[in-house]
């Protein structure tokens, strides 16, 4: 598989997808690639706003993309594209949209053959076994937590060491060990604004500045850089 998740689009004060333009580059090749882009997770705006923001991010490195809601036949579409690209947004929403569409296993066949997969905020939190790392309300009825089990661990994006100042609710970290002591055996990424993973050639690891914390219940919550091991969360 050859696939990048990551944390946010946007970093303050920086125009939409601005920062990860030059990852996704990369990760496209040099030959311009159309990709189907899923904005599901649109609540407040139109998909076809949401196309025109990241459409407007590709030309500038040389590729494209085209929602899938301008396809008679998703399905089709899914199975045809060169790479699939998921934005963020609401991760109910866009888990019950791909459920309602029945795409949610069709993404994922796709891109275990082989496809490239891009996604960052919700567009991450559905590569997960679940999407009960995610950070949003649940405004709907996904239909379902199951989501496509690209990797074998949990990604919690936005991830904050601290709580907002005069926030006196639980942090960040205290739900994710609610999550791990019910469920023992699944390894948490907190991953960090800034910060992404990028899978390929059956190995893991982590692109930015920052420290990405895993979370397992029983063991000591550990901090990994860009250049640290990060197969063992494909185990």
């Amino acid at each position: 598989m050859k696939v990048l998740l990551i944390s946010n689009s946007t970093m303050p004060g920086e125009p939409y997808l601005d920062y990860p333009k030059y990852e996704i580059q990369k990760f496209l090749g040099k030959k311009p690639v159309t990709a189907v882009f899923i904005p599901y997770a649109a609540v407040t705006f139109s998909f076809d706003t949401y196309c025109e923001k990241v459409e407007e991010r590709f030309v500038e490195i040389g590729h494209h993309i085209r929602g899938i809601h301008t396809f008679d036949k998703p399905a089709e579409a899914i199975k045809n594209a060169k790479a699939i690209v998921v934005g963020g947004g609401n991760t109910w929403q866009l888990a019950r949209m791909l459920n309602d569409q029945k795409l949610m296993e069709a993404i994922a066949q796709k891109v275990k053959s082989g496809t490239p997969y891009i996604g960052w905020s919700a567009g991450s939190n559905i590569t997960c076994p679940t999407l009960r790392t995610t950070n949003d309300m649940p405004i709907t009825d996904p239909k379902g937590f199951d989501c496509m089990n690209l990797i074998p661990f949990q990604i919690n994006p936005h991830y904050l060491d601290e709580n907002p100042e005069g926030h006196g609710g639980e942090t960040r970290e205290q739900r994710i060990s609610e999550f791990i002591e019910i469920n023992p055996s699944v390894y948490v990424a907190g991953l960090r604004e800034g910060t992404m993973f990028l899978l390929e050639n059956n190995q893991l690891g982590l692109i930015g500045d920052k420290t990405c914390r895993i979370f397992k219940k029983g063991e000591q919550a550990i901090e990994l850089s860009e250049g640290d091991d990060f197969n063992f969360l494909l185990e």
